[in-house]
């Protein structure tokens, strides 16, 4: 479907966050954790999670980083350019399992990952007395590249969410943690027998965050991690995005840790 340019944010250097209107009929609500598949003509075509609310009366709000051709090219976008929408694709975060009715939860971000992981916590404070505590445990290179500052400090005001931050590089009077996102996992709120985990960021992070997590007592598939691969179809037919069994467009790309762990193991060729 042909969306068309309402409104960018540069986030960093490298991020762009636009906001799509629909030029026509809009696609499906993508719910968190989902992805679409964001077309140029003449460029290409390229896999970016929802990173707004998920609802019909939203605009899609997808956050970029340009990495090659078809992610500058959208990160160039300006307002009124047109871009074609195909989806929603994939496996969610899964927010509607009853499960989740009282449960603490552990949101686990690393760099870009905290754009799919937005979704999250839009739909986790607006029904937020369906859940116990809540942590954000974000981290980043250095302060500069975090991604929603304003956002950050919103919901750790709000005492909603407990926000604790870390980067592996600061400036002097950085006032928060400096080192890996792994290293703030100690300071989870609630108890571990009741813990969800959501997780997303670099797959180096994901592993050693997961790891964590489990380590700390969350059983392993209630730690959910959000993979990237080059997803190309979105149906799970073009086979571009094969991980063991998985086809991450399909099955994922999120999936519980006790399913992935053994994959994520091994060393890409």
């Amino acid at each position: 479907m042909r969306y068309r340019v309402r409104a960018h944010f540069r986030e960093t250097h490298d991020v762009v966050t636009v906001v799509l209107d629909p030029a026509e009929e809009p696609v499906p609500v993508p719910r968190p954790g989902q992805f679409c598949m964001l077309w140029l003509p003449g460029v290409g075509e390229s896999a970016i999670s929802l990173s707004g609310r998920s609802h019909p009366d939203e605009p899609l709000v997808h956050t970029v980083r340009a990495v090659g051709p078809v992610t500058a090219a959208l990160c160039a976008l300006g307002v009124g350019d047109e871009v074609g929408v195909r989806g929603p694709f994939g496996r969610d975060f899964g927010l509607d399992d009853p499960d989740l009715d009282g449960a603490d939860l552990a949101i686990v971000a690393g760099g870009l990952g905290l754009a799919p992981l937005r979704p999250v916590l839009y739909r986790v404070l607006d029904e937020r007395d369906r859940f116990g505590e809540v942590t954000l445990l974000v981290g980043a290179r250095a302060p500069e590249e975090l991604l929603y500052p304003d956002e950050l400090e919103r919901w750790s005001r709000s005492g909603a969410v407990a926000v604790f931050q870390t980067v592996d590089r600061a400036w002097p009077n950085w006032p928060h943690e400096v080192g890996v996102v792994t290293q703030l996992v100690p300071l989870l709120r609630g108890r571990v027998d009741r813990t969800w985990a959501f997780v997303c960021g670099p797959e180096l992070m994901m592993r050693y965050a997961a790891r964590s997590l489990v380590g700390r007592g969350i059983r392993p598939e209630r730690v959910l991690v959000s993979l990237e691969r080059n997803m190309q179809c979105g149906f799970g037919l073009c086979g571009h995005c094969q991980l063991g069994p998985f086809f991450v467009c399909h099955d994922g790309p999120v999936l519980e840790w006790s399913r992935v762990e053994s994959l994520m193991a091994v060393r890409e060729r």
